[in-house]
């Protein structure tokens, strides 16, 4: 060793292990570098630096490694493979130290197996300080990059799972969870339900995951008020610990925080509720954290904005397609019905499913379709074909010529566009119905003896101009029921129509008799998971 200068301090003192058999020049070395600021840990040979390396919590483990070469037990080489090869010190510099393995093959085969830097006795201790300094500042940007690539793609992992949550209440649960993997444990979520007037305070628990339990909207005016007010946008507050738990925010985990918060609210539309986010003031170190921080909190309110926009134009959806059906059933003797429209829940387009019955001189005229396809137009073409029908029950048209009408409305008016439609005329008076079927599902005829079938006979869909076969006449007896759907009721993916059409009439016998609760008992079998619109009509037939 040469002889000692005065060093230099550092950037930033570390903790570094020093590596080397002998007593005195360890001295020298870890002398050199205490008195630049950093703190040492010593190692006299490979064994007992790799057990300190092993054992050693992650937050403990030194920034950098000053080995020597030529150790009792492993080379120095072995150490440093070691690191390099065990992931939580891979990224750790290390600087190989030697006073005999000078040539330059030795200085080659250890770059090679992973130092980052060679040093040959006598050393000045400003070469080695220098060399460290230079070490640690190569080590510490490689951290910074690393932690800053984990951390961006928590951030996009968290963004993905935001966007698609399906409702508020999912959206919150992710946003904590986001929350929790970016700055740790203590993370809390506030946010109000699209529609309404709920908020909801989720927090982090751990292995049970995020809870959730409703909260007073005032807590969210307040907070939102502290930082961002009325404004648009994302703002960083900081809330000291006493007013925290004055809030009683946290106080939903039974940990009220020891330290203070610090909360982000973001607001991507004027007079929209925030939301609101806040993590453990410890876990928001600079500019870095600040700037994820307010990123997520972005994506979070740009999130809840969608859905607050999907939940707006779901109800406008609804609303347009409740008003092209009809809002109540004719009144006919000997004819009881009752029906059920359920919208689907997983689609916020309109769709073409619908249902009407007409009172006429015949008797009464039910009818059940489908225009194939979601979107506006495919109500307006329902909406057509609905007043259409209308017209012609009213003309006294059969149902067959009432199909045909159909049919060539929507070749001449709309082209290109189909439907299905099953028309069941009920003639009390005579027990009788009449059923033309342009490609819809059968309609199952409950006879009052505990016997169902299928009604198979059908035409083609309309729309295709093709011509109908002569309608099917039946005669039924008293207390028979006709039962229409569409196929948002019964059809999966993953399963035979031909099947979920044998489920229903299974359900359908062991169903109560009445109409309405026929229709309650179907929809509690078949309905909780609709991918489609539903509509059933089911009439009980008694003679007058």
């Amino acid at each position: 060793m040469t002889a000692p200068e005065a060093p230099e301090a550092p950037e930033q003192p570390a903790v570094l292990l020093v590596v080397e058999d002998s007593a005195a020049n360890r001295y020298v070395l870890c002398s050199w570098l205490r008195r630049a600021g950093h703190t040492v840990v010593e190692a006299a040979d490979g064994a007992e630096a790799l057990a300190l390396l092993d054992t050693a919590d992650v937050a403990d483990l030194p920034e950098l490694a000053v080995v020597d070469v030529r150790l009792p037990d492993i080379s120095g080489y072995e150490i440093c493979e070691h690191i390099k090869a065990t992931p939580r010190t891979a990224g750790m510099p290390v600087i190989h130290v030697s006073a005999t393995a000078i040539a330059t093959a030795d200085r080659t085969q250890g770059l090679f197996r992973g130092a980052d830097a060679y040093l040959t006795e006598p050393i000045a201790p400003s070469e080695l300080l220098a060399t460290v300094t230079a070490s640690l500042r190569y080590g510490r940007a490689r951290a910074r990059a690393e932690r800053l690539a984990q951390r961006l793609t928590a951030l996009n992992q968290a963004t993905l799972e935001v966007y698609g949550a399906a409702d508020s209440k999912g959206l919150a649960a992710a946003a904590t969870r986001g929350a929790t993997a970016l700055f740790g444990p203590g993370a809390v979520v506030l946010s109000q339900a699209p529609q309404t007037d709920t908020v909801r305070l989720t927090y982090d628990a751990g292995d049970a995951g995020p809870v959730s339990r409703p909260a007073s909207p005032d807590l969210l005016r307040e907070l939102t008020e502290g930082g961002l007010g009325d404004r648009i946008g994302v703002e960083i507050s900081h809330v000291p610990a006493s007013v925290w738990q004055g809030l009683s925010a946290l106080g939903a985990t039974g940990s009220p925080p020891a330290d203070d918060a610090v909360l982000v609210a973001a607001r991507t539309k004027r007079d929209r509720p925030a939301v609101c986010i806040a993590v453990r003031a410890g876990a928001v170190r600079g500019d870095e954290d600040r700037k994820l921080l307010t990123q997520f909190a972005q994506a979070c309110a740009l999130a809840l904005e969608a859905l607050r926009s999907y939940s707006e134009e779901h109800v406008l959806a609804l609303t347009l397609q409740r008003s092209f059906l009809p809002g109540r059933l004719p009144r006919v003797a000997g004819v009881e019905s009752a029906v059920r429209y359920v919208p689907a829940t997983t689609q916020n387009q309109v769709g073409g499913d619908f249902y009407d019955a007409h009172a006429t001189p015949d008797g009464l005229l039910l009818a059940v379709g489908d225009v194939v396809g979601h979107s506006l137009e495919a109500a307006v073409v329902m909406g057509e074909l609905r007043h259409a029908l209308c017209a012609y029950a009213v003309e006294g048209h059969s149902p067959r010529a009432v199909m045909e009408l159909l049919d060539t409305l929507l070749v001449r008016q709309w082209p290109g566009w189909t439907a299905t439609v099953c028309l069941v005329l009920i003639a009390a008076d005579n027990g009788s119905v009449t059923i033309a079927n342009g490609g819809h599902l059968p309609p199952l005829l409950l006879a009052p003896d505990g016997t169902a079938a299928f009604v198979d006979d059908h035409g083609p869909l309309i729309g295709i101009g093709r011509p109908q076969p002569p309608s099917t006449v039946l005669e039924v007896a008293d207390g028979s029921r006709v039962l229409l759907v569409t196929d948002g009721l019964i059809e999966t993916r993953d399963s035979d129509i031909a099947d979920r059409l044998e489920a229903m009439r299974a359900a359908a016998l062991a169903a109560p008799t009445s109409p309405e609760e026929l229709c309650d008992s179907l929809l509690e079998t078949f309905g909780a998971e609709q991918d489609d619109d539903i509509v059933l009509f089911a009439t009980l037939i008694n003679r007058p």
